[in-house]
């Protein structure tokens, strides 16, 4: 669990310090900020989605997922945790944009599940630690424009992190398999495009109803691979 509170421990001092920076710097400069923050979001995104080679995988995954997530409303749902932190620490403005947002940004690519995978098992957290450092500078600049919300994401981040951490035993085939991280990240990927659009004030995605698509993904793979041997 090194990794997780390493990266925990970031994305508080990056947030904190972002937070009270945010303050002297002018709304038109904020904008900027964010702005920049968004095209780096959907280049990473476009990023993560190229190596895939299931394309049609992908987009089932996405499609089902977003219905899954939609039915179960993971979004309202998250929006109402973040209203709770919100009520806890007493923030204000666009606190839940800022919980929802940097969430997923943490939470979702190839890193953070490798990573976990890797501390979990082997008790190193060299991979984790790079992540930490990235998303510690990506914490300061999204508390700058959207404030303390980044750093009660933290919370999030300790819970999922944990989680696959303490469950490395049983995601250890998962490290060990290229396509299927490269399938995972797709999805992350494209739900990250979502998370720039909105930074970019383009069009508001409730992206966190797509989080389902992330189990679906290596599910959809299990299942098209099993197909492919009974009819080969």
């Amino acid at each position: 669990m090194r990794g997780t509170w390493l990266n925990v421990a970031t994305v508080v001092v990056g947030g904190t310090v972002g937070t009270f920076a945010g303050r002297a710097v002018p709304t038109d400069l904020q904008s900027i900020v964010l702005s920049g923050l968004g095209f780096v979001s959907i280049g990473l995104g476009i990023k993560l989605f190229l190596p895939s080679k299931n394309i049609l995988l992908v987009a089932a995954a996405l499609a089902l997922g977003g219905v899954l997530g939609y039915l179960l409303r993971i979004d309202a749902g998250l929006g109402q945790v973040a209203d709770i932190l919100r009520q806890t620490f007493g923030g204000s403005g666009r606190f839940n944009e800022a919980v929802v947002t940097a969430s997923i940004l943490f939470c979702v690519g190839p890193m953070t599940i490798l990573g976990c995978i890797e501390d979990g098992l082997k008790g190193k957290s060299e991979l984790l630690g790079v992540k930490s450092t990235l998303d510690g500078f990506a914490a300061f600049f999204l508390a700058a424009t959207l404030g303390p919300g980044i750093i009660a994401s933290a919370l999030v981040v300790l819970v999922v992190q944990g989680a696959l951490t303490l469950g490395a035993h049983r995601l250890a085939w998962l490290a060990e398999d290229a396509e299927m991280i490269a399938e995972v990240s797709a999805v992350g990927g494209l739900m990250m495009l979502g998370i720039g659009l909105g930074l970019l004030d383009l069009k508001k995605v409730p992206t966190a109803n797509f989080l389902p698509a992330l189990f679906l993904a290596p599910l959809f793979l299990i299942l098209s691979r099993r197909f492919s041997r009974r009819m080969a």
